[in-house]
């Protein structure tokens, strides 16, 4: 009976480690995470933002940056919807901040925003089919029929 208990607490302590996943997401080192995130977005921002090598490394800093300091903000239960609003708005202010001290032009930051736009857009919405990028989306409940690409 003890070895079926203990069975039991460990596997359950095991679906609990893997659903609370350490802030900032996907769970490991954020360097790693840092790293996949720059070789997955980087050529993409390039061709379509028209931004350098150097540019786009920035970028990418800034906005993984921005993603560390923003998830909590969004997980505090403990803050109102006001508070949670303020504060993201803030932390989006500083990034804006950074974005421009690389320097980028407007017409560059326009075509940077457009691309997370279109990445967002996208990763909602193949969460039902092909997934965001991170583990998730895996069948989704819709199938492979409901997609329309």
């Amino acid at each position: 009976m003890k070895k079926l208990f203990s069975i039991v607490f460990a596997m359950t302590a095991l679906v609990f480690s893997l659903q609370a996943q350490p802030p900032g997401g996907g769970g490991g080192d954020p360097e790693a995470m840092k790293a996949r995130m720059k070789e997955r977005i980087k050529p993409m921002l390039v061709q379509q933002a028209g931004v350098s090598d150097v540019e786009a490394d920035k970028i990418l800093d800034i906005n993984f940056d921005f993603q560390m300091k923003s998830r909590p903000i969004r997980m505090d239960q403990s803050l109102s919807e006001d508070d949670k609003k303020k504060k993201m708005k803030e932390a989006e202010d500083a990034r804006d901040a950074s974005m421009k001290a690389i320097p980028l032009t407007d017409e560059k930051m326009a075509k940077v925003k457009a691309f997370y736009e279109e990445m967002r857009k996208r990763q909602q919405e193949g969460r039902g089919g092909q997934g965001g990028g991170q583990g998730r989306g895996q069948g989704g409940g819709q199938g492979r029929g409901g997609q329309q690409r």
